[in-house]
């Protein structure tokens, strides 16, 4: 059995946003008891993570690693079509993710406590992201 929806998001600039509910309400629909729920990004300068659901300065915390790894405008960059962001947000987005993989048992998401499912905008600006999430059982 599988089920695929794709979920629209509007991000609010360089964040995180947490989209475990929305994730979690294609697994209830898709009625798979046991299997595995694949979450995958369209884009190519945002990404996703599982990370720390409870502490917000967790997320802060990544962004100033990432901000030290691939800093804005970086005069070494040559793609900058979009800003100083443009190449920074790529690089972010190679650095961490764009799918993951959950597993499915008892036809829920089996997240740890602690865990939940972000979608992380790497561009200072506003954009609107598509995320496909498929789930297998």
């Amino acid at each position: 059995m599988s089920h695929q929806t794709t979920l629209s998001f509007t991000t609010r600039g360089r964040s995180t946003l947490d989209i475990t509910a929305r994730v979690a309400e294609v697994v209830r629909a898709a009625g798979v008891t046991v299997g595995l729920c694949h979450v995958f990004v369209q884009h190519t300068s945002c990404a996703l993570m599982i990370t720390e659901n409870a502490d917000p300065d967790v997320r802060r915390d990544l962004e100033t690693i990432f901000g030290r790894l691939a800093p804005d405008g970086d005069p070494a960059y040559r793609h900058d079509l979009e800003g100083d962001d443009d190449m920074a947000a790529h690089g972010r987005s190679v650095l961490s993710d764009t799918g993951l993989t959950v597993p499915v048992g008892g036809g829920r998401l089996l997240l740890g406590t602690w865990q939940g499912i972000f979608l992380w905008e790497h561009r200072q600006g506003s954009h609107t992201r598509r995320v496909v999430v498929t789930v297998l059982g």
